[in-house]
Order: structure tokens, then sequence, then C-alpha cells
């Protein structure tokens, strides 16, 4: 019974710290962004040599996209004639970095733990993005016209108007990931309830030479949302 309790205290908790972090950090990105040109940032990506990519990967770190976000935006990116090296330091960098996972990292791992894996998939992103293209991954680009149907909204300009408007943006944001936020939270509160601490250390203990790609092969199916596997990751840790 008391093992029945805890998994449910820790799902709720869970749950409750993530939704307050996740509609506060999303809320506050989103207005961020209504003072900065989406232009503004493609001329900053547009930059010669590392420092496009720095941009290109600060840029994917700030924005809290998903898969169907960060490719529009990586067209947009290409139709102005941005290099292939920024850009993809921006996919690399986007579903990794952003504010709600570090945010989640520090809450739940620990500012080191956040400081080290921000230093790893910051750097890695630009590293990845001049390999590319210095590879000439350019030429590999095929070329195509996206012409969108929706119509760009207006910005308003009250500033509680646009509080508003990135809430309501944050939320439905939140709606999107609820579904994979609840999974991982499930996942890890299962683990962290009922499953044997042996067996844990059996598979991923210090002891074992292939923790490290055990661990990679489960997070595999996992990308869907690194939302996801945060919370999975913690209870492990417990």
């Amino acid at each position: 019974m008391n093992t029945l309790m805890n998994t449910f205290k820790y799902f709720f908790v869970i749950t409750a710290e993530l939704t307050v972090l996740f509609l506060g950090i999303s809320t506050i990105v989103a207005l961020i962004l209504m003072y900065i040109p989406q232009e503004k940032i493609k001329n900053w990506m547009a930059g010669r040599g590392i420092w496009g990519n720095c941009i290109g990967a600060f840029i994917g770190a700030l924005t809290p996209f998903c898969a169907c976000s960060t490719i529009p935006m990586t067209l947009g990116f290409l139709e102005a004639g941005v290099t292939i090296g920024p850009i993809m330091s921006f996919v690399i960098a986007s579903p990794l970095l952003n504010p709600i996972i570090l945010t989640m990292l520090v809450a739940l791992m620990g500012w080191k733990v956040s400081v080290v894996y921000f230093i790893l998939i910051f750097s890695g992103s630009i590293v990845f993005g001049i390999i590319l293209e210095k590879g000439g991954a350019s030429e590999l680009v095929k070329r195509v016209r996206i012409v969108s149907e929706q119509e760009e909204e207006e910005i308003p300009k009250a500033f509680k108007s646009k509080i508003k408007r990135s809430f309501f943006k944050a939320w439905g944001d939140f709606r999107a990931v609820l579904i994979y936020l609840l999974i991982g939270v499930g996942i890890g509160a299962v683990i962290y309830g009922y499953l044997p601490q042996d067996l844990v250390l059996r598979f991923a203990g210090p002891d074992n030479p292939f923790a490290i790609p055990i661990a990679a092969l489960i997070g595999i199916p996992l990308y869907i949302r690194a939302e996801t596997a945060i919370p999975i990751g913690v209870a492990l840790m417990q």
C-alpha cells in the first residue's frame, strides 16, 4: 500500500511541478520572441563562419519547438539564404536545448547536470553544423518552395495583450505535449515505486561497462519528446 501511495505521490508532485514550469517558461519565451522579428533572426544566422553557427544554436536553445515547428522554420531559413551550417546547428539544438528542458533539468537533477548538458549539446550542435557545411552538405539540399496559406498573426501592441497572447500560445504548446509528459512521468513513477534497485544497478549501475550504451538504446524511442525522458531519468537515479 505504501508503495502504491508513493507512486501516486511521485506522479502528482512531478506533474504539478512540470506543469507550472512549462507554462511559466513558455509564456516568457513567447513574450520575448514577440519583440524579435523573424527577419532579424534570419539576418543574424546568415553571418559567416562560426558566428552563424553560434547564433543558430542559440536560437535553437531559446525556442521551445518540437519537430513540427522546427521544420517549417528551417525551410524559412533556407528560403532566406541562410547557409546549411547555422541551419543544422539550429535543427540539432532546437529539440534538445530549450528553456523548458533546462528548467526541468535544474528542478529535477540540479544545476551542475544542467550546465554540463547545456555545454555538451550547445557545443556539439555548433561542431556538427560546421562539419556538415565543410563537408558540402549544402549541395544535398533539395530546393523547394513552400507557400503557406496561413496568414501571419498581427502582434498586439499593448503589453497586457502580449502577455495574454503569450500565455495562450504556451497553453496550446502545453496541451500538445501533455500526453508525452504524462507518459514520461507515469513510467517514471512506476520505476520509482516498483522497479527493484538491484535490477537497476545490474543493467545501469557503475559496475556495468555497457550501462551508457544500454541507457542510450532505451532513450531512442523516447526522443519523440525530451520532456518524456527526463522524468524517467530522474526516477532511475532515485
